[in-house]
C-alpha cells in the first residue's frame, strides 16, 4: 500500500506543512539550519518586529520544530527536529526547478498561476 506511513501519520505531517507554509517561519529555520541564533540575531537577519517574530518563534516551538536555550541575558534557539533540514533540502531543490520552469514561462502573467493568484 502506496503511502501507508504518510497516511498514518497525516496529522503530524499536516502540522509540520503549516508550520513551514509561512514564508517568515521558513526562513526562520533556513536560518537556524545553519545553526543556532538568537532572538536579535533572527530579527537582524530576517527583518521583522520582535513582537512578529516571538509570535513565529512560538509557533515553531509549539510544534517541537525548534527548542531554545538560556545563556544569561541571551535566549538561542535550535531546530529540534532531525528532519527539518531534509525537509529544507528538498524544498530548496524544488524551489529551483520551480523558479527554472518559470522563468521559462512564455504565458502572459494573467495566465499564469504563480502571478495570477498574487
Amino acid at each position: 500500500m502506496p503511502f501507508r506511513i504518510l497516511r498514518e501519520q497525516a496529522g503530524g505531517v499536516a502540522r509540520l506543512l503549516k508550520a513551514v507554509a509561512n514564508a517568515r517561519r521558513l526562513s526562520i529555520l533556513c536560518e537556524l539550519a545553519e545553526g543556532e541564533k538568537t532572538v536579535t540575531d533572527l530579527q537582524n537577519l530576517i527583518g521583522i518586529s520582535q513582537s512578529a517574530l516571538s509570535q513565529h518563534l512560538a509557533r515553531l516551538r509549539r510544534d517541537e520544530l525548534v527548542a531554545t536555550r538560556r545563556d544569561a541575558q541571551n535566549i538561542y534557539y535550535r531546530l529540534d527536529d532531525q528532519y527539518v533540514p531534509d525537509l529544507l533540502g528538498y524544498l530548496e531543490r524544488f524551489a529551483d526547478v520551480y523558479d527554472r520552469e518559470a522563468a521559462n514561462d512564455r504565458r502572459p502573467p494573467a495566465e499564469r498561476p504563480d502571478i495570477a493568484a498574487e
